[in-house]
């Protein structure tokens, strides 16, 4: 009863004073008291920056005594105030060297090794060790094995994350702990609903940390779970949310949707590296969700001072990939552009030109900055730093090169030279639907009698694939594939599946849309053939119906 009321006391007070004063008008303590009162003592007068007033805690007469106390009464201690007070003292900093910390450490290292201490002491000691020397602390291991011979079922959420923390830190290669991560992880899957905001966040980022990719319920159960966190989550925490989503490669359209209220409420508050987290995940999931995109536009354009030049990539470059111009496009763009020529060399080579690349995907052309790229002086930077000239980056600089040439007539700076040019542009792995290419083909087939009259899988001159071609002469009628002569008009038949449209939408993905956009340009008339339209089309009879309509909606006729 006197604890209880002690400490009911000691939590309303706010200063050290006050607690100074309070412990001066007490007659006796008993040690649980006393490493209470360091607890609180830490809790008020320790903030980000550190100790805030080191000479009026550190030299009070009360705060010696009772260090003096710990000191001299250390073989004395209760096991919770033992622990209590080694926690409260690594958060005031006090000297890691002096006989006060080496009295404390040497009675916690032998009651470990006598196996003296409980779960909730173990957990205590690993989250100061942590603290006090980091992931080099060797003891951390041993409380890893006292903690295996433990009943896990009994463990509380807090003592099963710091369990997890421990692990992180513990778990080298050729150590092996699976067989107790995988109890943890089946036993955790039956507390999930009771995981806080902090706790939930923690254990995901531990087990991306730890590689548990087998653990695939308890991944599930925690990705849902973090959905009614979402408006609680610190900026840190929704980081490590994000990143196990991206690791785990799981997605929730109710996570999305909570991310679609959040977001724009809290963008003129969040941390720019939560926001080019968040632009990150919905860039890789390919997730167009315009309310999120909207309010980073919008948060960009409010601040852009805030942002790294590396946050800046991040948040410009999905607009580009997922192939959306924002409601405020013409401010967002304008300010890019000032913060371009204002930061133009504090960006990375590699960083600078992706960020360039991403916008002529949705027709923002950086004429200004493209002698720089093109110069050999960028080149050399671009052939120095990993990943070099290699074919994604050579064929980013042709693409940027034919965009101005075929979109920026009046563009007269300096080209890109040959040596530098791809000669046909990488297809993205898995973007061409064979299963859906081979439908159209039957379907063609069925229309155009022969299969002499198209051609699948095309390269052409001018560095891209087209998926299937037909020739017409001047008259109309279709041309064996074959011939080159006569040739007076190109069909190309963009036969686009689900992987060239953003996730549940009908929107083209960038790269997608400025291919089909300059081999138009380049003489051929695009037609477009999208999943959406012909999945439904149950034969070939249907499918030559359809295209007949899409490719031909007048007539058609055959060479003979």
């Amino acid at each position: 009863m006197v604890e209880q009321l002690f400490f009911k006391k000691l939590n309303s007070l706010c200063t050290s004073k006050e607690i100074f004063d309070f412990l001066r008008s007490l007659e006796v303590m008993s040690d649980i008291m006393a490493s209470g009162a360091l607890q609180r003592i830490s809790e008020v007068e320790v903030d980000d920056n550190g100790l805030k007033n080191p000479e009026g805690v550190l030299e009070n007469e009360v705060f010696r005594a009772l260090c003096f106390q710990f000191e001299f009464g250390s073989s004395k201690l209760s096991n919770t105030g033992l622990l209590t007070a080694l926690q409260a003292l690594i958060k005031l900093h006090i000297d890691p060297q002096s006989t006060l910390m080496a009295s404390l450490l040497s009675e916690v290292e032998e009651r470990l090794g006598k196996g003296q201490l409980t779960v909730k002491n173990l957990c205590t000691l690993g989250e100061s060790l942590l603290e006090l020397e980091g992931p080099s602390c060797a003891t951390l291991e041993q409380i890893v094995n006292h903690m295996q011979e433990k009943d896990i079922e009994k463990w509380s959420p807090r003592e099963m994350v710091v369990v997890y923390k421990m692990l992180q830190v513990t778990v080298r290669e050729g150590e092996h702990y699976q067989g107790l991560l995988n109890r943890m992880n089946s036993v955790t899957l039956t507390i999930v609903s009771q995981l806080s905001p902090k706790f939930t966040s923690m254990i995901l980022n531990s087990l991306v940390v730890l590689h548990q990719t087998q653990a695939v319920p308890l991944v599930t159960a925690l990705c849902k779970h973090s959905v009614k966190h979402i408006p609680y989550f610190t900026d840190d925490e929704l980081i490590n949310v994000l990143e196990a989503f991206l690791y785990f490669g799981h997605h929730e359209q109710i996570f999305t949707e909570a991310l679609e209220t959040h977001v724009p409420e809290s963008i003129f508050t969040m941390h720019p590296q939560t926001v080019s987290k968040v632009m990150q995940y919905c860039c890789q999931r390919m997730i167009l969700s315009k309310p999120i995109f909207d309010a980073v536009a919008e948060g960009f354009i409010s601040d852009p001072d805030r942002f790294t030049t590396d946050q800046i990539a991040e948040c410009i470059i999905p607009f580009g990939t997922l192939n959306y111009l924002p409601s405020s496009a013409s401010s967002l763009f304008v300010k890019l552009e000032t913060v371009l020529h204002i930061h133009f060399s504090q960006f990375q080579p590699h960083t600078l030109l992706n960020l360039l690349h991403s916008c002529v995907l949705i027709q923002r052309y950086p004429v200004n900055f493209l002698p720089k790229i093109f110069s050999p002086y960028f080149l050399q930077q671009l052939q120095a730093q990993p990943p070099g000239l290699d074919r994604i980056v050579t064929s980013k600089l042709t693409q940027l090169f034919l965009t101005v040439t075929l979109e920026c007539p009046f563009y007269e700076g300096p080209k890109l030279l040959p040596k530098y040019q791809v000669k046909a542009f990488l297809t993205p792995h898995g973007s061409l639907d064979v299963h859906l290419l081979k439908r159209v083909k039957a379907g063609l087939l069925h229309l155009l009698k022969k299969r002499i009259y198209f051609a699948s899988e095309v390269s052409t001159p001018y560095f891209y694939t087209v998926d299937i071609e037909i020739k017409l002469d001047e008259e109309g009628f279709v041309l064996p594939a074959a011939q080159c002569e006569e040739v007076h008009r190109r069909i190309a038949l963009c036969v686009d599946g689900q992987n060239r449209f953003c996730v549940n939408s009908h929107n083209l993905l960038g790269e997608e849309a400025i291919k089909q956009r300059h081999i138009q340009l380049l003489g051929y008339e695009v037609v477009q053939i999208p999943f959406f339209e012909i999945e439904s089309l149950q034969n070939c009879r249907k499918m030559a119906e359809y295209l007949h309509k899409k490719i031909f909606p007048h007539t058609y006729r055959l060479s003979c």
